[in-house]
This record gives C-alpha cells, sequence and structure tokens, in this order.
C-alpha cells in the first residue's frame, strides 16, 4: 500500500488505495442487488429474515474495514468494534426469533 508523506497534527496519514476502495464498493453494491433479488423472489419468513441479517452484517464489514480504514489497523481495535457490533446483531436476531415464536 502506498502511503503519503503528508502528515496531520505530527501523525504519518496513509494515502488511500482507490483499487480497494472501488473493490468493496462493487461486492457492496452486488450485495445490495442481491438482497434486492431475495426481496423480490423469497416468500417472507425466518430463512428470509436471517439471510438479511446475515446480508447486513457482510455489508456492515466491509463499509467499516474499507470505508473506515479498520483493516489496517491494530487487531485490538478492530475487536472493540466488531465484538460489540456482532453481539447487537446476536440480540436483534434473538428478539426477532421470539417475536416469529
Amino acid at each position: 500500500m502506498e502511503e503519503s508523506h503528508e502528515t496531520t497534527r505530527g501523525l504519518h496519514v496513509p494515502h488511500s488505495n482507490k483499487k480497494e476502495i472501488a473493490y468493496a464498493a462493487v461486492w457492496l453494491t452486488a450485495l445490495t442487488a442481491l438482497e434486492f433479488i431475495i426481496a423480490f423472489t423469497l416468500e417472507a419468513g425466518t430463512f428470509r429474515t436471517f439471510l438479511f441479517l446475515f446480508l447486513t452484517v457482510l455489508k456492515a464489514f466491509y463499509i467499516i474495514a474499507y470505508f473506515m480504514h479498520l483493516k489496517h489497523e491494530r487487531l485490538t481495535l478492530m475487536y472493540s468494534i466488531v465484538v460489540p457490533f456482532i453481539f447487537i446483531v446476536y440480540m436483534i436476531g434473538l428478539i426477532i426469533y421470539e417475536g416469529i415464536v
């Protein structure tokens, strides 16, 4: 990854990689198109709901990793953001499950 020589308040700011961002944007577009296809072809139900949750978490990962530049951060910082997010998604899934049953 290329890095710029510019600094902000004494901190080194890495230069963004346009190919990675374009790749993530293409994946997000494809996942959104897949969600639309699923929404109009599958019947409403538990499977479709969990499929949407999975695709939403996957899209959130790409947004966090590439557009918030956490892909190249330290592992502990990533865990401090990703683990609570997974817990919240798990809790939402449990609430949805309880509402269905």
